[in-house]
Parts: C-alpha cells; sequence; structure tokens
C-alpha cells in the first residue's frame, strides 16, 4: 500500500496530516507494542500510484457551489489593465488571520484583487472542516466574498478520488476507513466529498474491543461516536471478515495507539482484509523484502518509526499532500485556473484570456509555503513567485532556510509589491 498524506498546519488542529491509504495488501505483525492473538493484522493499500508520480495528474475536483460570478471590469483600473495573466495564492494562518483575528490589511488587500477580477486562492494547510464551513467563517471575518472554487485547505484533493481518475478506481462505492481530529468530524467531511461508506477505527474497536485492550479511557468517547460495521470483523474466518479498501488519514489522530495498531495491521494484511497477514511480509526474493508489495499505504511520522520497527527498516511508500509537495501545487494551479476561466470568462476588449503566466504565493513560513513555491516546476509553464511576509512564523532578523523572492512587512505590502511588478496601472491601496 502507499501513503497519502495531507500536510496540515500545527496551529489549526495540532500536529495535522492527511494521509490516503489504498488497501490491498497483506497484514503485518506489530512490532511496536505487545500484540495479543485477537490482534491480527489489518491492511491498507493506497492508489497504484502516488500522488507524487508523474503519471497522475490530479484535476481540480467538481464543487458543490456554483462556479463563481464573472464580473463586469466597470473599475477603472480593471478596465485599463484587462484580463491579468498573473494570480496569487495566500496562505491563511500568519497571512490573513492571526488565530481568529484578520491581520491589519487583509481585508482590504483581498477586496481589492476582488473588485478588479485578480484571481487568488486560498491554499492552507489547516483542515478538519468542510471546506464550506471553513469558507463561511473566513468570508465572515474577512468581509470578502469567498467560496469553495478559490480554496484549497490539506484534504480538499481527496474529493477526486470518489470519482477516481487518471486510470485510478472511483471510490465512490467502496470502504474506506479515515482517521484524524476530533470525534467523527473527518468521517462526516469524507461523507460530504461523496465516499459513501465510511468507518472510523472507533467503529472496529467497538464491533470488537479485543483488537486493542487498551483504549478503555475512550469508550465513552467512542460510544458516542461509533456505527455499526457494513461487515463484522471475523478473525476466525477472514474470508467473511470486513474489507478495507483505502484508508485516508486526515490529520493527528486522538487516539494514536490505536489508530496506528489498526493501520499497521492493515498495511501487512491481505488485500485489505481484516485478520489476514501477507505471506509475502519479509519475502527477501521480493522487493522491499515483501512489504507492501500488495498495495500501498503508511501513516506519516509517527507511523512510520512503528513501521521501521516493525518492518527491520523496510521502505514506507507514501505520498505526502500539502505545502511544501509539489502534488498540493499542482492541484492547486489546476483549481486556480478553473477559478480564473470562469472569473475572467472570453476576455475583455475583444482580447482572449492568455494562459495564466505567473502565481503569487504569499506565505508566512519559509519551510511549508516558500520551499514549495520555489521547487514547484509548473506543467503549464506558470510561474510561481514567493513572497514572504512578517506577520507570522517568519521573525525578522533570521534567515529563512528557503530564501524567497521577497520579504515584506504584511499581505497587503506583497500584493502591492506585486502588482507593481506586473506593471499593474491604477491606484493601488
Amino acid at each position: 500500500m502507499r501513503l497519502w498524506t495531507s500536510t496540515f498546519r500545527q496551529s489549526q488542529l495540532g500536529s495535522l496530516g492527511s494521509n490516503y491509504i489504498r488497501c490491498g495488501l497483506d497484514s503485518i505483525e506489530c512490532g511496536v507494542s505487545r500484540r495479543l492473538p485477537s490482534a491480527k493484522a489489518l491492511h491498507i493499500q493506497t492508489l497504484p500510484k502516488t500522488l507524487g508520480h508523474s503519471r497522475c495528474r490530479p484535476q481540480p475536483a467538481r464543487q458543490s457551489c456554483s462556479p463563481p460570478t464573472r464580473r463586469l471590469y466597470c473599475n477603472p483600473a480593471a478596465a485599463v489593465n484587462g484580463a491579468p495573466s498573473f494570480a496569487f495564492a495566500f496562505d491563511i494562518d500568519g497571512v490573513l488571520l492571526r488565530s481568529s483575528t484578520p491581520i491589519p490589511g487583509a481585508a482590504k488587500a483581498l477586496t481589492y484583487l476582488h473588485n478588479n477580477n485578480i484571481p487568488f486562492i486560498l491554499l492552507t494547510n489547516g483542515g478538519g472542516k468542510y471546506e464550506s464551513a471553513r469558507v463561511a467563517e473566513l468570508t465572515d471575518k474577512l468581509g470578502v466574498p469567498l467560496s469553495e472554487d478559490n480554496f484549497v485547505q490539506s484534504h480538499t484533493p481527496f474529493k477526486q478520488l470518489v470519482g477516481g481518475y487518471d486510470g485510478i478506481e472511483a471510490l465512490k462505492d467502496k470502504t474506506i476507513m479515515v482517521t484524524g481530529g476530533d470525534g467523527d468530524k473527518c468521517r462526516k467531511v469524507a461523507e460530504r466529498y461523496g465516499f459513501k461508506n465510511v468507518i472510523i477505527p472507533g467503529d472496529i474497536l467497538m464491533d470488537n474491543p479485543t483488537i486493542w485492550p487498551f483504549s478503555q479511557v475512550f469508550t465513552d468517547y467512542y460510544q458516542k461516536i461509533h456505527r455499526p460495521l457494513p461487515r463484522p470483523v471475523d478473525l476466525a474466518d477472514p474470508a467473511k471478515s470486513l474489507k478495507i479498501d483505502a484508508i485516508f488519514v486526515f490529520n493527528d489522530p486522538r487516539d494514536w495507539a490505536l489508530d496506528s495498531q489498526i493501520i499497521l495491521d492493515l498495511l501487512s494484511s491481505k488485500q485489505g482484509i481484516l485478520g489476514t497477514y501477507s505471506d509475502k511480509n519479509g519475502d527477501t526474493s521480493l522487493p522491499n523484502n515483501g512489504w507492501q508489495q500488495d498495495g500501498q499505504g503508511g501513516f506519516q511520522a509517527s507511523l512510520r518509526g512503528v513501521w521501521d520497527v516493525t518492518t527491520g527498516g523496510a521502505k514506507l511508500e507514501r505520498t505526502v499532500i500539502g505545502k511544501p509537495h509539489a502534488e498540493t501545487y499542482k492541484y492547486a494551479e489546476n483549481v486556480l485556473n478553473t477559478y480564473r476561466t470562469h472569473l475572467l470568462g472570453a476576455g475583455t476588449k475583444g482580447k482572449p484570456v492568455g494562459r495564466l503566466q505567473r502565481v503569487f504565493m504569499v506565505g508566512d513560513n519559509p519551510e511549508s509555503d516558500i520551499r514549495g513555491a520555489n521547487d514547484y516546476e509548473s506543467a503549464h509553464d506558470t510561474k510561481w513567485t514567493s513572497c514572504l511576509v512578517k506577520t507570522g512564523v517568519f521573525r525578522e532578523g533570521t534567515k529563512p532556510a528557503y530564501a524567497p523572492k521577497v520579504i515584506v512587512d504584511d499581505v497587503l505590502s506583497a500584493v502591492k509589491w506585486a502588482l507593481k511588478s506586473e506593471g499593474w496601472k491604477g491606484d493601488v491601496p
């Protein structure tokens, strides 16, 4: 199996990471904690190839909301400049908001772009909520009309897996396990995306407590949120046992022990069938000594450590989604191009809308925002230019690990600098 991880911003929901694991492996014997006989292998597999594979070209997910309304060029500056060949991507925490309070100049910057038909998206490693809920909060706080069409958070790319794409089968009707966050909020997000059969580790535990008997402290917690399994876990007869087709790690779970145990079991199971263990595991005649040869998968930092101990250092195949990783920028660029097309229409003054030539990535974190923009190579020859602001993680007087094109005081200064560099005519706030 292979892991798809979506990196979450720590200030949002703790140390968060979204992973997608498609189940189809054989199970593993956990060497991290003492396993009971009943705690057999569960299994996980991800997509045939990871998001980072060159053949995977995520397409912008279909949004539930209507396309952005095309606005006439009634603003003098917009009328003079015509359809812009550039756009913006903004991080949220430390750029537009500090905690839940708007950073001075943020609303003014976004309002100017909105009024002048200059496309922009919000690109954040945050998550844990459905996109529409987060967009509504941001619209209220910033006073600028936003929609799901120009908003990408950590796990938004998971939407494209519902219907499948680029040779990857649809998971809409498959059984998937979702882990991470508080209660079953991430399950509900997955269901809003369109996945029909979604379970969480708590469902498995409440159905079969012997799988991990050390979670009694969470009994009341799981009692409130668990649902009946679509099929029982039958450790005596794996052929009749629950089969999990994919695993999504939206962010760090609250019960790390339970989730790690189940995911590790699934990673080494056979074809995602709970209670099985792959006979390929440890086979030195196979690539990676047989580990993950029936599928793909993983869990992120903590799970990787457990995986190393369990497998003796076998490679954990995984794909990470979220800044600074290229797959997130690829997905975001597709979303931005779709949004831009709807926003600008066929162009103005008889001139067609040309391709998107430049995206200004405005962020506060050199390790994610700046690094990702600097490293990303667009398939459409769109240049990403990094702008580092001083209102968040970065501290003035320090040398950023990844050098931006420019360092400015705040997001409004970043917008002014970008507009000037593009030769934008007209009054800028």
